[in-house]
C-alpha cells in the first residue's frame, strides 16, 4: 500500500516538494492543499507585472491542472487547513463545502509568511496595500487602472520596496520611501547603502529616512511620521517586512525557534519526525556561524524541497544552512549580498576587518563599461570571508556569484588573487574585480 504524503501550501516550497518526491518515487499518493486559488506562482515576478515589464499575467502562474497531471498529484485548492491531529494523523480542512478530515502518513508544512500589516489609525484600506500574494497583486494592478495614482509611499526599504519604487515610477507614479533604518537596504552596509540611495535620488525618489509611520488622516492619503513629518500619498504600499506562518505549528506543539519560526532539524523535521517544514516559514542556521536564522528566499526553499523528498526515500541528504545570498535591480543598479554584514558580526561580537575596492565591470577602452562596488568583511585572523557585497550597473551579478562560491567553498582572500576568471574586454579585465580585492585583502592581513 502507498503512502499519503499531505502537503500544506504549495507555491516555491510546497509544490516544489511535490513534484521532486514524484520524481523520485512513483507510487506516492501526493495531496496538496492551499488556501489561495493558485497552486504556484511567481512571488519575485509581480513587481514587474505591475510595472509592466512581464505582460501578462499568466506568465506568473503555474495552471494548477496541468501541474496535477504532470506529477500525477492531487490539488485542493481554496482550502484551509485549520488543525493538525498528530495523534490520529489528519489534518482538518475547511472548504465552501465544509470540513472534512484527511489523513496522512507523512505531513509537510509549507505555509509560507504573511506580509506585515499593521492596524495604523486612519488607514484606508482602500488605498493601502501590501504586495505577497496574487491577490495583492491584482489589488494594486486594479487601483492603478482605476484611479490613476500619480503619488505613492513606500513604507520599507528591502526587497519589495526596492523593486517597486522602479516599477511604480516607470508607470508614472512619484514615490516616496520611507524607513526607520539608517540607510535603505539592511541587507548592505551604510557605506554601500549610500551608493544606492544616491542613485534612487538622481531617479527624482524621495527617500525618509530614520523615521516611522505614526498614522493617517484626510481618508488615509496622508501620512503622519513619528518625526511630525507628514508625506501626501494617493496610494501606501507597506513594505515593511514579513512573518512566517506559524499558527499551525503552535497549534499543534510543534517546536518554534528563537526567530519566531518553526524550529526543524537538518533534514528539514519539525519536532514531531512524521512532520516536515521548509520555506518562509522556517528556521535554520547560518551556514558560516550556525546561530538560527529565519531567511525567506526562493533558494533556500527549492533545496529544502529536495532535501525533504530525499529524506522521505531514505538518502543521507542534509540541509546545511544558509548563507543568504540575495540580489535585486533597483533602476539601473544591481545590488547584492552574501554572508553576514557589519551589523550581524556586531551582534554576535565577531571581530572583521573591512575591505573594499571600486572598479570597472570590464575593460575601460570597451563600451559600455560601469563603476562596479565590491566589499568585502573578512577574519583578520585568517582571511576567512565573512561577507560580500557588491553593487553596480553593469558585471555586479557575476561578482557576487563568484564571491558566493568562494565562501561556500570556504576560501579565504588569499585564495581570491588565484582565481582563473575569463577574461575578455566586454567582460572583464586581466586581472577581474574579484582578483583586485583579493590582493587588496591579502595585502592588509599581511
Amino acid at each position: 500500500m502507498s503512502r499519503k504524503v499531505v502537503i500544506v501550501g504549495g507555491v516555491g516550497g510546497g509544490a516544489t516538494v511535490a513534484a521532486q518526491l514524484r520524481r523520485q518515487d512513483k507510487d506516492a499518493d501526493i495531496l496538496i492543499i492551499d488556501k489561495g486559488e493558485h497552486i504556484a506562482f511567481s512571488n519575485c515576478g509581480m513587481p514587474y507585472y505591475i510595472g509592466g515589464i512581464v505582460n501578462k499575467r499568466d506568465d506568473l502562474l503555474v495552471d494548477t491542472e496541468s501541474f496535477a497531471q504532470t506529477y500525477h498529484v492531487q490539488v485542493q485548492t481554496n482550502t484551509m487547513v485549520t488543525s493538525i491531529d498528530r495523534e490520529q494523523k489528519q489534518v482538518m480542512c475547511r472548504h465552501t463545502t465544509g470540513t472534512y478530515h484527511e489523513p496522512y502518513d507523512k505531513l509537510i508544512l509549507s505555509p509560507g509568511a504573511s506580509a506585515v500589516m499593521p492596524p495604523f489609525e486612519g488607514m484606508n484600506k482602500d488605498r493601502t496595500f501590501t504586495l505577497h500574494t496574487i491577490p495583492d497583486m491584482d489589488l494594486i494592478h486594479t487601483y492603478i487602472q482605476t484611479h490613476k495614482p500619480q503619488t505613492c509611499a513606500i513604507v520599507g526599504a528591502g526587497f519589495i520596496g526596492m523593486e517597486m519604487v522602479e516599477n511604480l515610477k516607470a508607470i508614472g507614479i512619484d514615490c516616496t520611501v520611507i524607513d526607520r533604518s539608517e540607510h535603505v537596504s539592511k541587507m548592505v552596509d551604510s557605506d554601500m547603502a549610500t551608493v544606492i540611495e544616491q542613485h534612487m535620488q538622481e531617479q527624482g525618489v524621495s527617500i525618509m529616512l530614520d523615521e516611522e509611520l505614526a498614522s493617517f488622516s484626510e481618508n488615509g492619503s496622508l501620512l503622519h511620521l513619528s518625526s511630525g513629518k507628514t508625506v501626501k500619498a494617493d496610494m501606501t504600499l507597506m513594505a515593511a517586512g514579513i512573518k512566517p506562518n506559524t499558527e499551525l505549528a503552535v497549534d499543534s506543539s510543534l517546536a518554534i525557534g528563537d526567530t519566531g519560526a518553526i524550529q526543524v532539524n537538518d533534514v528539514m523535521q519539525t519536532t514531531d519526525p512524521d512532520i516536515y517544514a521548509l520555506g518562509d516559514a522556517v528556521e535554520t542556521h547560518d551556514r558560516l556561524v550556525r546561530t538560527p536564522r529565519h531567511i525567506a528566499l526562493a533558494w533556500p526553499a527549492h533545496r529544502q524541497a529536495f532535501i525533504i523528498a530525499s529524506h522521505l526515500q531514505g538518502a543521507n541528504d542534509t540541509y546545511n544552512g544558509t548563507q543568504g545570498s540575495a540580489i535585486f535591480k533597483v533602476f539601473d543598479l544591481t545590488v547584492g549580498a552574501t554572508g553576514l554584514n557589519k551589523t550581524s558580526l556586531d551582534a554576535l561580537g565577531m571581530t572583521y576587518k573591512e575591505v573594499t575596492h571600486k572598479s570597472r565591470s570590464h575593460a575601460g577602452y570597451y563600451p559600455g563599461s560601469e563603476k562596479v562596488s565590491i566589499k568585502l568583511l573578512v577574519s583578520p585572523q585568517d582571511g576567512t570571508l565573512y561577507g560580500a557585497q557588491v553593487i553596480g550597473e553593469d558585471g555586479a551579478d557575476k561578482r557576487l556569484a563568484v564571491l558566493t562560491t568562494a565562501m561556500k567553498g570556504r576560501l579565504t582572500v588569499h585564495d581570491l588573487p588565484d582565481l582563473e576568471l575569463a577574461y575578455a574586454p566586454p567582460y572583464s579585465s586581466p586581472k577581474d574585480p574579484v582578483n583586485i580585492i583579493g590582493y587588496k585583502a591579502s595585502s592588509m592581513l599581511e
